[in-house]
């Protein structure tokens, strides 16, 4: 962050706008600026499509009754009435 205040802060003194400025930090300045800035747009896409799995898949890991590793339980009503 204080690279680009000083990057404005230099814009500044040597008499480039705003305008100017902010070409150079959002790749104006190459030659395949589209390309780039398509690219930036796809990965941001791509990571947040795989927060949203993670995250719905951490929801569903929550719901289970039994712990995992765990055995499910026999005893059966069946059981409590054969007691003597």
């Amino acid at each position: 962050m204080k690279d680009i205040i000083q990057l404005f802060k230099i814009g500044k003194e040597l008499g480039l706008s705003r305008k100017e400025m902010n070409k150079v930090l959002i790749f104006g300045n190459s030659k395949h600026t589209l390309l780039y800035i398509s690219l930036l747009i796809i990965s941001f896409i791509f990571f947040g499509i795989i927060i949203i799995i993670l995250g719905i898949e951490a929801i569903e890991a929550s719901r289970n009754t039994y712990a995992s590793g765990s055995y499910y339980s026999t005893v059966k009503i069946k059981d409590y009435d054969k007691k003597k």
